[in-house]
């Protein structure tokens, strides 16, 4: 494991986040991580990127013959002792630098293309947007809780996007939801208007004080006018955290 390549560096994080590291590698990427302030950042921004999406995700317990079935599927039947050094020949050793390589590519590529059918499934079709904007992500989650109700999708001087992603409870007669939004050392925060549960909501991004990472973004319930005295009133139904792209 090199943590030098800034590509591998980056691989290997995503991997400790996902908890896929070897015992050893493991060990030594802790031992690496308690010393390199940079490298502890590398790991918040797999968490903030991987964590919570696996909120949405309902836990599975796989079937007693999976394992087998798979073993099955690897082997090919049992070698003779003449084939075990052909087919030892044949495969490349784990610590060859250039599988290792080869492993990272093919996990981190395995990685950006699940991200990428998770976003499309979650943010629907959207124009897309200049290659070089900054665009940011926040998923909002009820209150101490792993229960995910909306995201947030931005694009700097784009649109931003509240999609719907869960089932929610209804809206009480005479209430309503309040979408808000508040920057890091901001005063206040400000409201982005009334929303629709189970509806997509979508406004320019230029109506928003500011556009960053770590930018706040909730729902509360409001009166159904909104609320009258320009802050939240209500009860935060929904909150979360920016994240960049």
């Amino acid at each position: 494991m090199s943590l030098d390549d800034p590509h591998e560096r980056s691989a290997t994080a995503g991997e400790y986040v996902l908890g896929t590291l070897g015992a050893s590698e493991r060990a030594e990427f802790q031992r690496a991580l308690g010393e390199d302030a940079a490298l502890q950042a590398e790991v918040y921004a797999w968490q903030d990127r991987l964590l919570g999406l696996a909120g949405r995700v309902a836990p599975a317990e796989p079937s007693a013959g999976l394992w087998p079935a798979i073993e099955a599927r690897l082997r090919s039947g049992p070698a003779t002792a003449a084939e075990i050094p052909t087919r030892a020949a044949a495969l490349p050793a784990a610590n060859d630098p250039a599988w290792r390589r080869l492993r990272r590519w093919q996990w981190t590529s395995g990685l950006a293309i699940a991200a990428s059918l998770v976003l499309a499934t979650l943010l629907v079709l959207r124009a897309p947007a200049p290659a070089d904007a900054p665009r940011y992500l926040a998923v909002l989650q009820a209150p101490g809780s792993n229960t995910t109700g909306w995201v947030v999708e931005a694009t700097a001087g784009g649109q931003l996007r509240l999609v719907p992603v869960g089932t929610t409870e209804a809206v009480p007669p005479g209430k309503a939801l309040q979408f808000w939004t508040k920057a890091e050392g901001a005063a206040g925060p400000t409201s982005l208007g009334l929303v629709r549960a189970g509806q997509v909501t979508e406004l320019p991004v230029a109506t928003l004080p500011t556009l960053e990472a770590r930018q706040l973004f909730e729902l509360t319930l409001e009166p159904e006018t909104g609320s009258p005295i320009g802050r939240p009133t209500g009860p935060i139904l929904f909150v979360g955290r920016s994240v960049r792209l």
